[in-house]
């Protein structure tokens, strides 16, 4: 029986001494097609391991609805791994950062009654539990122990970062071991003091994360763990972009030289990320420090292979270390994907979004407006409409709170957005008689890390015109998870929120980038598949990434929901991306 086990300062693995040298690639951020692609180019780069997380709200959309087929297929992913010759590091959760949304947390956890999160509170307890029921059964079978290529497993995730409830931490631990995981457990914090008493546990290897200054970082955690492999789970050798700011990007001789410094101490690093993807669909996370800092589409991280599984010159320093160490095969070079620039594409037909709200959604009415959650919607959008009467001259309409921002019309006509913090509202003029109020609210991407972590998406509290709270609302959920039902038309509109749609054909299969230039914000589809969200004004991204097994030979669909406007109803398949 091969496991990993820890003698003094070192990894044993089948009986002799194991540096581990891993990456983290995550499966639900590549398509199923490019697993092979990306892990036999982790493996040529010198790597013997690779890491991934387990995203929950991917496994279990809907509470007792459980989901492992394309890219959710953990257990096809973990399987190849092993095929080409690769260790699997686990981190199963239940929170997982990642900058995923809500760290991989379900969205619908926020109705369940009495819950509070991450920590022993029946209703959170009782939810993992039956989650690790399903998951950790199929996990079982592909341990090292049981003769697959999982050597190891994360208890939780760098939970001193946000708590200290040990009997949390110890009913996660011991669920594991009672569904039959046998290999090692560990726990993974930053280097600091709170960070490693309140997220380890006695009897579970420790390991620390950072992207600089090694040497301080394993010091700490020599005070807190003796005489135990130094392993650094998250070694920062990129990292992720937010809207509205800079494209991130780290030197290549940087990262390799703080990457060299740990291998002289002995130490085994795992590369976060050695492989980012892509947040497709609104699966994209958030940060919270007084404003919303959403996360962008793409997660390059700036990693050794770029969003389309190239090596990069971090790649190939990455490699030169390596190869000072352990014995690779440097004759070989991984090829770049085939990309290709398909060209300028016509969106010829439009469908309004007012105009078919029946074809994609229901109202639900209520007094109140609800959040998201409490109407069964985890992620897209929600519509809140009423009526108001006037003439009503300069009147504020206030949004108490919105999450996350929200597009107001008055009669069909924009009023203007209202973002999350925003106290001050908007003032319009209401016209003589009945008219019809809209408040259009895009879920961002829910908070993936902090105190903030558990909040409600839409409107959270409610609206207020002057200082009375409107009531008597039709709420339309918009997931935008059914777009085959719209109907769409001639036309030639500029102005959102509309859905464009135009073909084009392939002749030869390549990945592609789009670019929409002269578009504002919003979403993409291909061929029914949701890229993700644009938003040109915000930046850095500029192009959304489109793998080859997207598209198909012959004629492709691509719909696109601008919110705003745009110059002209044109997009273009580029060869090459721009993240700014």
């Amino acid at each position: 029986m091969s496991k990993l086990e820890v003698l003094g300062k070192d990894f044993i693995y089948d009986g002799k001494p194991e540096r581990i040298i891993s990456g983290a690639i995550h499966y639900f951020r590549v398509v199923p097609e490019y697993w092979k692609d990306r892990l036999l180019k982790m493996k040529a780069c010198g790597f013997n391991t690779v890491e991934t997380y387990v995203a929950w709200n991917i496994h279990e959309p809907k509470p007792g609805e459980f989901y492992f087929e394309g890219m959710g297929d953990i257990c096809k992913f973990i399987q190849t791994a092993g095929e080409v010759g690769l260790h699997v590091i686990v981190r199963p959760g239940p929170y997982i950062c990642a900058e995923w949304e809500f760290g991989g947390l379900p969205a619908w956890l926020m109705a369940e009654p009495g819950i509070k999160l991450r920590c022993y509170n029946k209703p959170f307890i009782d939810r993992v539990d039956a989650f690790y029921d399903v998951l950790l059964p199929k996990l079982k079978p592909l341990l090292c122990t049981n003769g697959g290529p999982i050597i190891a497993m994360q208890v939780e995730n760098e939970y001193g970062s946000y708590g200290n409830d040990k009997k949390y931490l110890n009913h996660l631990k011991e669920g594991m071991i009672k569904r039959g995981i046998d290999v090692l457990l560990f726990t993974s914090d930053g280097p600091g003091d709170l960070m490693l008493e309140g997220g380890t546990l006695p009897g579970v290897l420790k390991t620390v994360n950072f992207g600089s200054e090694p040497e301080e970082s394993f010091e700490k955690l020599s005070e807190y763990q003796k005489d135990k492999p130094f392993m650094c789970m998250e070694f920062w050798n990129g990292w992720f972009d937010h809207w509205g700011e800079k494209h991130h990007t780290r030197p290549a001789g940087d990262a390799a030289d703080v990457f060299e410094r740990m291998l002289k101490m002995g130490a085994s690093v795992n590369f976060y990320m050695f492989h980012g993807g892509t947040n497709f669909g609104f699966m994209n996370g958030a940060n919270y420090d007084g404003k919303l800092y959403p996360t962008v589409t793409s997660y390059d991280y700036d990693s050794p292979l770029n969003e389309a599984g190239d090596a990069t010159e971090k790649y190939f320093a990455i490699r030169d270390i390596i190869s000072k160490y352990e014995k690779i095969d440097e004759s070989y070079i991984p090829e770049p994907s085939k990309k290709k620039a398909y060209g300028r594409v016509e969106l010829t037909e439009q469908a309004g979004l007012f105009d078919s709200l029946d074809e994609i959604s229901s109202p639900v009415k209520s007094a109140h407006t609800q959040p998201m959650e409490m109407l069964g919607q985890n992620y897209g959008f929600i519509l809140y409409r009423t009526h108001v009467t006037g003439p009503k001259k300069g009147s504020q309409i206030s949004i108490i709170d919105v999450h996350d921002r929200a597009q107001v019309f008055l009669g069909g006509k924009f009023m203007g957005v209202i973002e999350r913090g925003n106290k001050e509202g908007l003032t319009v003029d209401i016209p003589d008689g009945e008219t019809v109020l809209d408040i259009l609210v895009e879920n961002m991407g829910r908070i993936n890390y902090g105190s903030e972590l558990g909040e409600f998406k839409g409107v959270t509290e409610g609206v207020r015109l002057d200082y009375q709270f409107i009531f008597d609302w039709d709420i339309y959920t918009l997931p935008l998870d059914n777009i085959e039902k719209l109907k769409f038309t001639k036309a030639k509109a500029k102005t959102g929120p509309v859905f464009c749609k135009g073909m084009f054909n392939v002749d030869e299969l390549a990945d592609t980038f789009i670019e929409l230039e002269g578009w504002n914000k919003g979403v993409v589809f291909i061929n029914g598949f949701n890229l993700g969200r644009y938003w040109n004004e915000a930046g850095p991204q500029k192009t959304l990434y489109i793998p080859a097994p997207l598209l198909h030979k012959g004629e492709n669909e691509i719909i696109v929901f601008e919110l705003h406007e745009m110059e002209k109803p044109v997009v273009e398949l580029i060869d090459k991306p721009m993240l700014g």
